[in-house]
């Protein structure tokens, strides 16, 4: 096996996505950012892993950005898979004196499986959770069984406000629908926007594919809040939310936010609700598990220039064992 390294994304067609942010059409995104890729890949008669990478910060990083609520390694579902992610593992050595991979799942077995390959390559690995990722797995429940169980509060919320705003629920791009969602983001308690543009080319594509869920509540004629979700393959993600905070009173996010999960949950049938990163106290009120995001740090001790890193970290003690494997 002999890994090779492009510079062009297309390289990425014809692998199998788990998630919006393993398609080839998101690296192009990120490509057409300013992310400069680093793809690099590894084949055998019946198997391929891919690593979607960047150089940043002196080393190599994952391609993505802060939209992307995961990053894995793209390996076809077999044992070869894994002695070719050693074989990248290896051939990274050529690259860079450090690779940092996150932000990680291990509910399917890929942060065990990278940190096993970098350890069998010679690589010193540390590895840490980095974030939370809050999942409704829905179980064959209706909304309206899943609703019984929510806090008191929050049907008690619903009952008393949903009336007072009205809500339109999008499966197809709307130009003027989005540009309320921009409206009420700029003025809602959220940061600003990482890249909006980007943001919206995603949105515009997932509208053209039929995956989008765009919803909008409004009080008066006035949008008031706006929700950003997909879904694809039984998964609904919800990527972005926001509301005006001078119509805070009418609790229009939960009320829009009701409305989206009975529709995801009785009209797409979706077997999971993924609420990306983030451990806000407000998930844990719609999602029922948490599902670690790791953090996998790589070292190669023979260059010097991983020597300072690897001083730092036995000093502060980042234990390894952290990270399953």
């Amino acid at each position: 096996m002999t890994a090779s390294y492009h510079d062009r994304v297309n390289v990425l067609q014809g692998t199998i996505p788990a998630s919006p942010f393993d398609r080839a059409e998101w690296f192009a995104l990120l490509a057409d950012s300013g992310l400069a890729p680093l793809i690099a890949t590894a084949e055998a008669e019946d198997a391929m892993a891919v690593l979607a990478l960047t150089r940043a910060n002196g080393r190599i990083e994952p391609l993505r950005n802060w939209y992307s609520f995961t990053w894995r390694p793209l390996v076809t579902d077999c044992a070869s898979s894994e002695n070719l992610l050693a074989d990248l593992a290896r051939s990274l050595k050529r690259q860079s004196h450090r690779v940092t991979l996150w932000p990680v799942p291990d509910e399917d077995g890929s942060a065990t499986r990278l940190a096993r390959a970098f350890r069998s390559a010679g690589w010193l690995v540390a590895g840490e959770q980095c974030d939370h990722n809050h999942v409704l797995p829905v179980r064959g429940r209706s909304f309206a069984k899943y609703w019984a169980g929510r806090p008191g509060r929050m049907r008690t919320t619903l009952k008393r406000k949903a009336k007072r705003v009205e809500v339109e629920i999008l499966t197809r791009f709307d130009a003027k629908a989005w540009d309320d969602y921009t409206a009420i983001y700029h003025t809602s308690w959220k940061p600003e926007e990482g890249d909006p543009a980007l943001l919206r080319r995603f949105a515009e594509e997932e509208g053209a594919a039929g995956r989008i869920r765009l919803g909008i509540a409004r009080a008066d004629g006035q949008a008031v809040a706006a929700q950003f979700w997909t879904v694809e393959s039984g998964i609904a993600y919800i990527h972005k939310l926001a509301h005006r905070e001078e119509f805070k009173s009418l609790s229009a996010g939960t009320t829009l936010s009701a409305a989206l999960f009975e529709h995801v949950i009785d009209t797409d049938r979706v077997a999971l609700v993924d609420f990306g990163t983030g451990n806000d106290p407000y998930k844990r009120d719609w999602m029922e598990e948490d599902r670690p995001r790791f953090r996998i740090d790589c070292l190669d001790p023979l260059q010097p220039r991983a020597w300072p890193s690897l001083a730092r970290r036995m000093v502060t003690r980042l234990a390894p064992a952290k990270v399953p494997g």
